[in-house]
């Protein structure tokens, strides 16, 4: 599949609102991931706002280890951050709310409504539209640099919790993202916002967008034999749920935080 970085090149710049980031732009046709050829480039002397992107990944990755299968016709990129001020490192999943909540308000000004599932998932009518992994690197507990992977299905095949976005744009009376170019420039535009807006106006803000896009917002879970329901996340990345009493219980903690790949939120499938 052919890529343009030139009409790439040009989309950022009759988009783009912010200089956050001095986006560097390298294209692969395969690579076995993008964010750790990435990090090979920053080991080599690549800056911040170094981006890279590929047609194919031969060995792509998801949250908690697992494989993230992508074939021709996806959007594979990652971009790399750094950081001059202090941010922790068990505060890492702020970086993935940013891009996430960033990536998801872009894409809804383009006409995409586009929400986020807890923690780091886009998603388009309930199903799957893509992902982020965020990973850094650490000196004396405190996050120095970052590599922000994204993957989102544009014409790959999905399986059947998924949903890709040129399919979606089909059953649409418009046609808002026109090529992969335009959402590669949606995709990296929206990571700058949401980095400005957690390095420039703090997590308390972020947040507060962020659950605004959040789809699992009110949703009962069910932890330990318990049932609950979803009122929030926490700087850290944890889902804040409210556990349900009756008349013949009292719970001494009534609210509980639940880690990230603890529990399994679901996603509808396909009725086609």
């Amino acid at each position: 599949m052919e890529f343009n970085l030139q009409n790439l090149e040009a989309a950022l710049k009759a988009g783009r609102k912010y200089t956050y980031l001095p986006f560097s732009l390298h294209f692969f046709e395969s690579v076995s991931s993008t964010n750790q050829t990435l990090w090979n480039l920053l080991n080599q002397g690549a800056i911040s706002g170094t981006v890279v992107i590929a047609t194919v990944q031969s060995a792509g990755r998801g949250q908690w280890g697992r494989q993230w299968i992508s074939p021709v016709g996806g959007l594979y990129v990652s971009v790399a951050i750094s950081f001059d001020y202090k941010i922790e490192a068990t505060d890492s999943y702020q970086l993935t709310f940013a891009s996430a909540w960033g990536i998801a308000s872009q894409l809804r000004q383009c006409g995409v409504d586009v929400g986020i599932k807890w923690p780091n998932d886009l998603v388009l009518n309930g199903r799957k539209l893509g992902g982020i992994l965020t990973e850094t690197k650490v000196n004396k507990g405190q996050i120095t640099q970052a590599v922000i992977g994204v993957g989102i299905n544009w014409t790959n095949p999905v399986p059947e919790t998924g949903i890709n976005l040129e399919s979606w744009q089909g059953s649409q009376d418009f046609r808002p993202i026109s090529c992969l170019e335009m959402l590669t420039s949606t995709v990296l535009l929206g990571i700058e916002s949401g980095m400005e807006c957690l390095c420039q106006e703090g997590v308390s803000i972020l947040l507060s967008r962020y659950l605004d896009l959040l789809t699992n917002m009110g949703d009962k879970v069910y932890v330990n034999n318990l049932s609950g329901t979803v009122v929030g996340v926490t700087p850290q990345g944890n889902l804040r749920v409210d556990l349900e009493t009756d008349d013949t219980k009292e719970l001494i903690t009534p609210e509980i935080y639940i880690e990230p790949g603890t529990i399994s939120l679901g996603y509808q499938k396909s009725s086609v």
